[in-house]
């Protein structure tokens, strides 16, 4: 009566024989991750530690953002500019250029801080949110270990020199992700390349984006550049592109140019020697699982998260996905009820394992019904 139903799709690829081994990133330290997927495509040195500099501001721009989606921030609410934040307007600083007693919104904070890089947004949202940046840095340290960012500790808001302000590209990098994953409306401001401020008691001025990759056709859309003497040139960088988005993260680039250069490098890599194969999407049915003494003699079954895989275009690979099941499931079957499971198979290695869910309740046919069935079941083996 009961069998096991496999159900096998074979993908093949087959590409030109690519020369990836050799690949590598001229930055101390990098790492790369397809997004959907999330797994990661290259990495160097990954969890040695870094200054992260301005890429510091994306926490920053994440405690607002949180705060605005709880309800407890409204993108129009003013803060008042303290003289602590203001003296970091000037030449030498990444600035917003904001006057002492200004009253500044929350959006056009954000920004400052985005956009522009300005370290004088940083204080002046840290104050108007936790009252002082020490107590905002609490919390950016805080979320950062909530989201797994195991070897980071915030010091300050904007990223300016302190050695106690550290991280790891690993840790950038769930932060971008955790950003982009969260927050896709207020994400959108990290594409803009340019933001006017209309200070008070001078000329609206208007700064360029500083991430250089917004300027090229690699279909970049964020996130944060940073540069310390100590640490050099550092890139926290995003690009979506026929349906992938790759996220990638270097430190201790030599220049600008470099920078630049060497990160188009690492996230055309990962377009170009990789693929990513869409398995299956949450909460939207899969396949259906035979039923025994239902009431239907089948159910849809689904994953509740999307399964993505990257597979790597270098080799001839095969992709096996198989759902097993005792079978039929016996009914009643309850909504939502695990009644299968979905395995991935990459190159002969088992690669995910995933529930499947019955999509709908499927109740039990009557005694008569039941009988019947059993009946024909034991007289002619059909079920």
């Amino acid at each position: 009566m009961f069998k096991k139903l496999f159900l096998i799709l074979f993908v093949s690829f087959y590409y030109a024989e690519l020369a990836t081994a050799n690949f590598d990133v001229k930055a101390r330290t990098a790492i790369l991750q397809d997004y959907y997927s999330g797994e990661i495509l290259y990495e160097k040195e990954p969890d040695i530690s870094i200054y992260p500099a301005s890429m510091t501001k994306i926490m920053t721009s994440i405690i607002a953002f949180d705060l605005i989606k709880s309800g407890d921030l409204r993108l129009d609410e003013k803060f008042i500019i303290s003289e602590k934040a203001w003296r970091l307007s000037t030449s030498g600083y990444s600035s917003m250029f904001i006057m002492v007693g200004d009253e500044v919104s929350v959006e056009n904070l954000l920004k400052g801080i985005i956009i522009a890089s300005g370290n004088d947004a940083c204080v002046a949202l840290a104050e108007g949110i936790a009252g002082t940046e020490e107590e905002f840095a609490i919390l950016m340290t805080a979320k950062a270990k909530e989201i797994g960012m195991e070897n980071t500790n915030f010091a300050n808001s904007s990223g300016i020199n302190n050695p106690d302000n550290y991280s790891t590209v690993r840790d950038i990098l769930k932060m971008s992700k955790y950003l982009i994953d969260k927050h896709p409306k207020y994400y959108q401001i990290f594409s803009e390349k340019k933001f006017t401020w209309n200070r008070t008691g001078g000329d609206p001025i208007t700064q360029g984006n500083r991430n250089p990759l917004l300027y090229k056709n690699l279909g970049a859309d964020g996130i944060k550049t940073g540069y310390l003497a100590v640490e050099k040139y550092s890139l926290a960088s995003s690009i979506i592109r026929n349906g992938r988005r790759l996220i990638a993260v270097g430190s201790g680039f030599n220049s600008k140019n470099n920078r630049s250069r060497e990160s188009s490098k690492l996230l055309t890599f990962g377009l170009t020697n990789f693929d990513l194969v869409k398995i299956s999407k949450a909460n939207e049915s899969f396949e259906k699982v035979d039923v025994w003494l239902g009431k239907d003699n089948s159910v849809d079954v689904y994953t509740k998260q999307d399964i993505y895989k990257t597979i790597k275009k270098a080799k001839k690979k095969l992709l096996k996905v198989s759902i097993k099941y005792e079978g039929p499931v016996n009914a009643p079957i309850k909504k939502d009820e695990k009644v299968a499971v979905l395995k991935v198979v990459y190159d002969g290695e088992l690669v995910g394992e995933y529930d499947l869910l019955a999509s709908k309740e499927v109740k039990q046919v009557n005694f008569v019904s039941r009988l019947l069935k059993s009946l024909n079941y034991l007289i002619w083996g059909d079920v």
